[in-house]
């Protein structure tokens, strides 16, 4: 009798007769890594995602000078050795300042996912799951958010306080949370009728614990598809408040406000606006081409 073949790794996950929950589990996730892969757009938009966070986490690594030193002497230089990018209206390096300009916009971006997504999905949920006067109750106030154009409700948001990092996160994520609970709602509603629902009910497990533990989970992938496109739309609104003087404030390195100190020398010395507004557009096509990938591979829609 002949020595039975070794199972390798890409065997075990592609199996189509798991023995345990584990081997499935990784298997559906390896099946859409390679639907994922498969897409060279959005291939590149993960290698630019990813690169744009090296880049804000090694940040003191990779800056030539300090983002806030000052040298009066050589302002509005021109990209040299020296300066790889030129130097702004005040000398300063404008290579060292989009490199940690770049922990600030991700970092606002991480926050305000990090604060819409959970809100959004946990407000979705229980209206789509409780129904009733919950349900008009939690849209009607959704309906209300949803009503006002992001960047003016996020600029009146600011101006009601105070202009920073803290305020333009909020802002920001007071106006990105109501599409989720609507989506999160709308997946509910076909979850909430099912026969393991039904079943759980049965079990004696309590509403919110069925949320959690059931319904919850199975709004992820949707929820995962609109962050992942939101990401775009969070940097453009935050470099806009910046540009408009309600986001971060000077000296802090935020790409929108850089462009905003650097826009009357557009037609003389160009690399001073121009280099932070590359970075905003990298920023901004990098997470949507990440998110067109990822909406191909988690949305049923689209299979």
């Amino acid at each position: 009798m002949s020595a039975a073949r070794p199972v390798t790794w890409r065997g075990w996950l592609l199996t189509e007769t798991p023995s345990s929950r584990r081997q499935a589990a990784w298997g559906r996730r390896y099946r859409m890594w390679l639907a994922f892969s498969s897409n060279p757009v959005a291939m590149l938009g993960l290698v630019l995602t990813v690169l744009l966070f090296l880049c804000a986490a090694a940040a003191p690594l990779l800056a030539t000078h300090d983002p806030a030193a000052q040298d009066l002497a050589n302002r509005l230089a021109k990209p040299t050795a020296a300066h790889w990018f030129g130097t702004d209206e005040l000398g300063r390096d404008v290579y060292s300042r989009v490199m940690y300009g770049s922990r600030v916009t991700l970092g606002m971006v991480l926050a305000v996912v990090l604060t819409a997504g959970p809100v959004g999905l946990a407000i979705g949920c229980m209206a789509g799951y409780f129904g009733g006067w919950a349900d008009r109750v939690l849209m009607r106030v959704t309906d209300i958010f949803l009503a006002f154009p992001r960047l003016i409700l996020a600029l009146a948001f600011v101006a009601a306080i105070r202009p920073g990092i803290t305020s333009t996160v909020a802002a920001i994520a007071l106006t990105a949370w109501p599409p989720i609970a609507r989506l999160a709602r709308a997946e509910t509603l076909t979850i909430r009728n099912t026969d393991y629902i039904a079943a759980m009910r049965l079990t004696g497990a309590g509403p919110f614990r069925i949320i959690l533990r059931h319904v919850a989970p199975l709004c992820l992938d949707s929820l995962i598809v609109r962050v992942t496109l939101d990401m775009s739309a969070i940097i453009l609104t935050a470099a806009a408040l910046g540009f408009l003087g309600m986001g971060v404030q000077p000296p802090s390195p935020e790409w929108g406000a850089m462009v905003a100190t650097a826009r009357r020398f557009i037609l003389e010395q160009w690399w001073v606006p121009t280099i932070p507004g590359l970075a905003i557009f990298v920023a901004a096509l990098a997470f949507n081409l990440l998110g067109d990938g990822v909406r191909d591979v988690l949305d049923p829609k689209q299979r």
